[in-house]
């Protein structure tokens, strides 16, 4: 557990039950104050940190807070209300999951070696929960719904009491949680999924932007009607819906809302509690029985599919590639992001109706770029690799596994997202087109991304969510833009030929041949990449060693 100076935590008075026993709650709370305390006194950019967070959320929460009170008298209160109430319930429940090391406390097996029973522990670690920016934020969200639907003296009383309830079924939700998860957040598992937090809060923009869009088209909030009706029934929104039916004056449904409240936030802390149970007095078997995957994972890249890859260098390096993708958390998030990405876009405009079938080809863009700096995903490994290159030869045939490995995923992925993409519009006259400038892209993005990954080799640091090492920005900004302006030029000759296949009389009916040509044309490029970055990769292993081995 985290040291704490004797200085930084008062001694907690004498309990009821003697000198010999302390009160745990307040001193679970000072000892979370002191942490926080600590933390911040341990660098000034850790405090500039908190303190702009603090000021950002804080003036968000107020404004959040003013609109909400604007909001009061609208017909659609009450649905904006338990809709902001639910996603804050989700965020609460998932949060946790991306971000365990937000809260040091959250952690119980910190206290194992502790004479604590559950339930106290229970009570103490809900109330430190309430210290931090999040319940602020929550509160305030609270407060403004109350404000925003309650019309009444009886409504707002009851307000008081689902502000509480809501807050600590939040709470309570997001600590049920994190003890339930507590052997996969502190596991490489664990690591990995907090990495892949980015790529839940780009997607969920996205869907955050079709909804955006939808109501849009709609004119209105009356969408949002069915849906508040059912989730006005759901903990933590239900304590809102009992606000509202007070100020219709359903005291009954409203006193049903509450008892689920109370029933849900007691079923919360049960679980919590038993989980508190198992972890703080079940044996870690985390370790147990480690050799007998070790001899299964060696069985299974005996006679599983690593057997149809190429004999020699190439395909020990196609292996060694996609093991990065699967295991390495960096890597892995950002194959993760490229895919996600890749089909949202194209998708979701097709299902708006305002997107073009060659939207496809950003799913060849995306994920091309993961062709750039491949040899910074190694970090300092890299010197095993740079031991085993002696010449341009050696050089071209790890470039080509590296290339390899990446083609196994994205042609069938791109091809897949062109056939969906084209399916939603109906366009499928054009599927042979797009299928050839999308491979063109991804042949002119392997090219440009070989010799960038050896001309312009930049570090990927292990921890924290950074993809590049502060002092090598502009060396990343270059590699990545810079390789895909040189592919959109090297494509040009492939959309010039769709522009004037499009434009030229009859040209459509010979559309099709762009995806013979595409495809051909993208190999050249890679073949010819290929060996232009070979000798330079050879020749530059000192300075690439060097220049990812800063993270």
């Amino acid at each position: 557990m985290t040291t704490v100076p004797t200085t930084d935590v008062p001694a907690a008075p004498a309990g009821p039950g003697g000198p010999g026993t302390v009160r745990l709650t307040p001193l679970v709370v000072r000892l979370k104050l002191s942490l926080l305390r600590n933390g911040l006194r341990q660098s000034a950019g850790r405090r500039a940190v908190y303190l702009t967070s603090l000021v950002l959320v804080s003036l968000f929460a107020v404004l959040q807070l003013l609109g909400l009170i604007a909001l009061r008298g609208n017909a659609h209160a009450d649905s904006v209300t338990v809709l902001l109430l639910a996603l804050m319930g989700l965020g609460w429940a998932v949060m946790p999951l991306f971000f365990p090391g937000g809260d040091e406390t959250l952690d119980p097996t910190r206290l194992v070696m502790l004479p604590l029973r559950p339930r106290p522990l229970v009570r103490a670690l809900l109330a430190a929960s309430l210290v931090g920016i999040g319940p602020l934020f929550t509160l305030c969200l609270l407060v403004g719904s109350v404000i925003s639907v309650a019309h009444g003296a009886a409504a707002f009383a009851v307000g008081v009491l689902a502000v509480v309830l809501g807050l600590l079924v939040c709470v309570a939700l997001a600590r049920a949680v994190a003890a339930a998860n507590t052997r996969l957040l502190t596991s490489r598992k664990g690591r990995d999924l907090a990495v892949l937090s980015g790529l839940v809060i780009a997607v969920g923009a996205q869907f955050v932007n079709f909804g955006a869009q939808r109501l849009g088209a709609a004119g209105g909030l009356d969408p949002l009607d069915p849906v508040a009706a059912v989730l006005r029934w759901v903990p933590p929104a239900a304590a809102i819906g009992a606000v509202d039916a007070v100020s219709e004056g359903s005291y009954g449904r409203a006193a049903a809302q509450l008892l689920l409240s109370a029933a849900a936030l007691a079923g919360l802390l049960a679980l919590w509690t038993r989980t508190l149970t198992r972890l703080m007095t079940a044996p870690d078997a985390s370790t147990l029985n480690a050799a007998e995957p070790a001899a299964r994972e060696k069985a299974g890249r005996a006679g599983g599919p690593a057997r149809l890859l190429p004999a020699g260098r190439i395909g020990t390096v196609v292996e060694r590639s996609l093991r990065y993708v699967w295991r390495d958390p960096k890597t892995k998030s950002a194959w993760a992001t490229s895919l996600a990405i890749g089909v949202i876009v194209p998708v979701f405009n097709a299902l708006q109706g305002t997107g073009s079938v060659y939207f496809a080809c950003f799913a060849s863009g995306m994920l091309g770029i993961q062709m750039y700096n491949q040899f910074g995903q190694d970090t300092s490994a890299f010197w095993t690799v740079a031991m085993t290159i002696s010449s341009p030869r050696d050089a071209l045939a790890e470039l080509r596994g590296r290339a390899l490995a990446l083609l196994l995923i994205t042609l069938p992925y791109a091809t897949l997202v062109t056939v969906l993409t084209t399916a939603l519009l109906g366009a499928w006259a054009k599927l042979p087109e797009v299928l050839g400038l999308s491979f063109a892209l991804l042949g002119a993005m392997l090219a440009t991304g070989a010799w960038s990954s050896a001309r312009f080799p930049y570090s990927i640091p292990q921890e924290g969510y950074k993809n590049v090492v502060p002092a090598q920005v502009g060396v990343a900004w270059i590699s990545i833009f810079g390789g895909m302006i040189a592919a959109a030029l090297l494509s040009a000759p492939a959309i010039a030929a769709a522009i004037w296949l499009n434009v030229s009389a009859g040209g459509e009916d010979r559309a099709w041949l762009l995806l013979p040509a595409g495809a051909a044309y993208g190999a050249a490029l890679t073949v010819l990449g290929l060996r232009l970055a070979a000798p330079r990769t050879a020749a530059r292993l000192p300075e690439i060693l060097l220049a990812v081995s800063k993270g």
